[in-house]
């Protein structure tokens, strides 16, 4: 039997609607990362991540898609768990909600609350946000749309089971304000309390009956249990608890988890819902739930709509696993959104990954090979700049360690590329190659060079619950293995006399931004039409007329165009910039209508458009095209639309 302390680490469940995009998979690297670092830190680590696979969008995706809702959820759990493997996540268990075990226990938690007085029936009238499986009053909408995904939401009534929350947010707030660690970042409790806590909670719906996708409620099986009450109780029923109080020693070992890693979007669920429901079934509190900020893309929120999604396995082909690892990892703050970027990748890749680290691996071990035929010695011809090194190494653990003990994972990568870069400069500051020039001096060339492979042997230690493919790496060619966490006080412990590969490895390779955004350009643009034409059941295409400029005005081509994405053009204040399907092809198209229209209510209008019109530059980006619009004396502006449906690609004459 273990005598490890045992360490209990969550993701939240993704959902089963769709592909994962890279913010999402963000979740599951991090808490791999945390998990590994656990590890080595000599802790009995269970990381637990799966999907989320009940409700009403998952069905009615389901029928879109012509399958049963199992069948629909069977094949994106699969493609979610692929894509979690190829970041080389190292999961304990993936969990369904599907699985019957859990399904099974969501049915006696249910019965258990309501026996005991916690859950009643009732009706529901309100405003209903299917995204989000959520409803709200009139007064929590913004502007109007769901506060959460600023979809449009529906009036909605229906019989249901609800939850009494106000019996136990007293003694909530109790438990938050006497364990300030509960809610991570400080700004996330803040917000929870300010917002729902001390204003007063409303009771929870917890069934729903205008669907059918969800675990029937045993007693009542109209309903079915609503999301947050199946979804959150995987925690538990993941790891064996039972309702009858048979629990699996697993259950009894790991529970209450240490670290719920969930996005700062479901803090409210995590927070609020799930903390009562355990004081419901009488089970202590998770030790700490951690709010992760948003991955953004450019500067606004990852999503279809905007056509500005980015998955894993795309950027896995451009940079490779560990690149991406380090991407998303170093580039996302403590409590604010981070950004990612293809030309901010490329720019990490080459200075980062290449030059920083790449380069110093490289050089060391070439100069080891060199100059000693690959022998790595520790000649003790030591000087003042070694003690600087050394110092600085060991600081940097200490650093390390430290911000990892507080969830700050990006600072601590930080600290360990700063080992890399005090190597690069102690290089510099040693000149190997002048010493080389003396024998007399061949002692302390010996030494420099063993300096360089001991901090390269820390650095890499240190890097492995990041990017664990590069440090295996590193340790192969330098011929050693990973350094314990509890002997990165000492400096000197790589053996000496030991001998590292003949042929280093190029870690990683420089790239060009130009040649990348052009791949990236054929690679969205193939996408792009690859789903018009999908989509494109109604369309119809016209022989295209010859370019035209201003002047042939009268020549002009106009088609019925469908927007199928737009975003804003980053620093322009006034221009859109709008994929639109006519016929089985999409163009890009570059509109002042920014003070008038959103993006998101762009996507989906048929609109009119001058198709042979010469392509142009605004404000870096290609337009060709223009949408036609309407102007009244007060400068407003209206897109001109058919009076009546027609196919995207229908000639206007």
């Amino acid at each position: 039997m273990s005598t490890k302390k045992p360490y209990y680490i969550t993701t939240a469940i993704a959902y089963t609607s769709g592909k994962p995009h890279i913010g999402n998979t963000y979740e599951a690297i991090l808490a791999d990362a945390i998990a590994r670092y656990k590890r080595a830190e000599g802790y009995d680590v269970f990381f637990q991540t799966g999907t989320d696979e009940h409700g009403q969008k998952i069905e009615e995706k389901a029928q879109e898609a012509g399958v049963s809702p199992k069948k629909f959820v069977d094949g994106v759990a699969e493609e979610i768990k692929n894509i979690w493997d190829m970041m080389n996540t190292s999961y304990d268990k993936f969990m369904r909600t599907t699985d019957e075990y859990h399904e099974l226990q969501v049915q006696k938690i249910f019965k258990k609350l309501y026996d005991q007085g916690d859950i009643y029936k009732g009706y529901y009238e309100g405003l209903y946000c299917t995204p989000c499986e959520s409803f709200f009053t009139e007064s929590q909408l913004v502007d109007g749309k769901c506060p959460d995904c600023g979809r449009e939401v529906q009036p909605a009534k229906e019989d249901a089971y609800f939850f009494r929350m106000s019996k136990y947010a007293d003694r909530l707030i109790q438990h938050i304000n006497d364990h300030p660690e509960f809610i991570q970042p400080v700004s996330r409790k803040n917000e929870m309390m300010n917002n729902f806590l001390i204003p007063g909670l409303q009771d929870l719906c917890v069934s729903r009956t205008s669907f059918t996708w969800g675990i029937p409620v045993s007693f009542d099986p109209k309903h079915v249990t609503y999301v947050w009450l199946d979804a959150l109780t995987n925690y538990i029923t993941g790891i064996g608890y039972d309702c009858d109080g048979n629990h699996t020693e697993q259950f009894k070992k790991l529970w209450p988890a240490d670290l719920h890693l969930i996005g700062k979007d479901i803090i409210r669920f995590h927070t609020i819902y799930w903390p009562i429901f355990l004081m419901a079934l009488d089970l202590p509190l998770p030790k700490q739930i951690f709010g992760h900020p948003w991955l953004l893309q450019g500067d606004g929120k990852m999503s279809k709509s905007k056509g500005n999604v980015l998955y894993a396995d795309t950027l896995v082909d451009f940079f490779g696993v560990d690149a991406v690892r380090y991407f998303v990892l170093h580039e996302m703050p403590f409590d604010n959104d981070g950004v990612i970027t293809w030309e901010l990748m490329v720019e990490r890749m080459n200075s980062d990954l290449a030059n920083i680290l790449g380069n110093l691996v490289n050089r060391t071990i070439s100069m080891s090979n060199k100059y000693f035929g690959g022998v790595v010695t520790n000649a003790g011809a030591a000087e003042a700049v070694d003690e600087d090194l050394k110092a600085v190494v060991l600081e940097e653990v200490k650093a390390v360690h430290e911000k990892m003990d507080h969830l700050r994972v990006a600072d601590a990568m930080t600290h360990i590329f700063n080992i890399f870069r005090r190597s690069n400069k102690y290089i510099d500051e040693t000149t190997p190659w002048t010493l080389a020039k003396d024998e007399a001096l061949k002692d302390r060339l010996a030494t420099v060079l063993y300096n360089l492979t001991e901090a390269i042997t820390i650095g890499a230690s240190l890097l492995d619950s990041f990017m664990p493919e590069t440090s295996v790496k590193i340790f192969t060619q330098l011929n050693t293995t990973k350094r314990d966490l509890a002997d990165m006080d000492k400096f000197g412990l790589y053996p000496s006399g030991n001998k590292v590969t003949e042929k280093p490895e190029i870690l990683f390779a420089r790239m060009d931004i130009k040649e990348v955004l052009e791949k990236v350009e054929a690679m969205q643009a193939a996408e792009t039409q690859g789903e018009a034409a999908e989509e494109a059941t109604d369309g119809i295409d016209i022989e295209p007329k010859e370019e035209i400029t201003y002047d042939d005005f009268a020549k002009l081509q106009f088609q019925v165009g469908e927007i199928i994405a737009c975003e804003e053009v980053p620093k322009s204040k006034k221009l859109l910039c709008s994929q639109v399907r006519i016929g089985s092809n999409v163009r890009q198209i570059v509109s002042g209508i920014k003070a008038h229209y959103t993006p998101e209510e762009m996507v989906g209008k048929k609109v009119m458009v001058v198709v042979n019109l010469k392509p142009a530059k605004l404000a870096g980006v290609m337009s060709e095209g223009m949408l036609l619009c309407a102007e009244d004396a007060e400068g407003n502006l209206s897109l001109m639309v058919p009076e009546k449906p027609m196919p995207a690609g229908a000639e206007i004459c």
